[in-house]
């Protein structure tokens, strides 16, 4: 018996997801279903006709609702091995930027987190936090972790689009077999 072991990497672009709609949403595409839920006033589905639109961000993207913090909460099934999300703090004209976390669970246990600080501070400044975990997880938490270090004029709120998911599926086929 062999063991085919294959890695597939899905875009979400969120133009799928229905206009104007406030978390928790579902999105399948691939295969790949993500579950989408917020804490506080949550996030929505927003599109060019925001308020702000940050360089880069296209079609539908997923929004805050609020001014207030709140974090980014995503189920996946089947279980993952690699997320990326383009995100977007809310600073105006800052030297620095603000510190992003993302945690990753397998089945509510904690896996493991990264943080990222916006490459180059400013307006609206575009990065991308990911994480990597050879072993899975099945939800992550996208977190406003702290506030730029030397700016006055910033706000506890992100942006997020294009997120990028890799699943890592595993079946077993018998030699002389097909799959």
């Amino acid at each position: 018996v062999t063991n085919k072991l294959f890695a597939q990497a899905v875009l979400f672009d969120f133009d799928n997801a229905p206009l104007r709609s406030s978390l928790p949403i579902d999105l399948t595409v691939s295969g790949i279903t993500a579950y989408f839920s917020a804490t506080g006033q949550g996030y929505s589905i927003q599109d060019n006709s925001a308020p702000v639109v940050p360089a880069g961000f296209t079609g539908r993207f997923i929004y805050p609702n609020g001014i207030y913090l709140a974090d980014l909460l995503i189920r996946f099934n089947p279980t993952i091995t690699d997320f990326s999300v383009m995100y977007s703090v809310q600073e105006l004209a800052c030297d620095t930027s603000a510190t992003m976390r993302i945690s990753a669970f397998m089945q509510g246990n904690f896996v493991g987190t990264n943080t990222k600080v916006a490459s180059v501070p400013g307006t609206w400044p575009v990065d991308t936090l990911k994480c990597s975990f050879p072993q899975g997880f099945d939800s992550v938490e996208v977190h406003f972790d702290s506030h730029p270090p030397t700016c006055q004029d910033w706000g506890p709120i992100f942006i997020a689009d294009n997120m990028r998911v890799t699943s890592f599926n595993a079946t077993g086929v018998s030699e002389g077999q097909l799959p």
